[in-house]
């Protein structure tokens, strides 16, 4: 059984930074970070296999978010920086029992996490 724990939501000013965490335990073969704000849709910001390998990355995040895993740990990291207010959103750890894919698609992750809230205000 799959379980994802979340954890290091919270609130910044624009341009700082916050760090996300995800504790997965469970066979899964790619992890994933997703991301809604009231009244938008669900939308994929990161993904990562969970052997390691490439990292795929919205066009609205790269260059500002990493995503990353400590294997020991068998934790997953979203690091973001450069926050924006637009960045306000519940994010939501997911996982994948297939490989990853770069179109970001959540129909493909059956497993979420409860969602931590991130607020950056202007």
């Amino acid at each position: 059984q799959v379980q994802l724990v979340e954890s290091g939501g919270g609130s910044v000013q624009a341009g700082g930074s916050l760090r996300l965490s995800c504790a997965a335990s469970g066979y899964i073969v790619c992890m994933g970070w997703f991301r809604q704000a009231p009244g938008k849709e669900r939308e994929g910001v990161a993904a990562m296999p969970t052997g390691g390998g490439v990292t795929y990355y919205a066009d609205s995040v790269r260059g500002r978010f990493t995503i990353s895993r400590d294997y020991a740990k068998n934790t997953m990291y979203l690091q973001m920086n450069s926050l924006k207010p637009e960045d306000t959103a519940m994010y939501y750890c997911a996982a994948s029992p297939g490989r990853c894919y770069a179109d970001l698609d959540s129909v493909r992750y059956i497993y979420w996490g409860q969602g931590t809230q991130v607020t950056v205000s202007s």
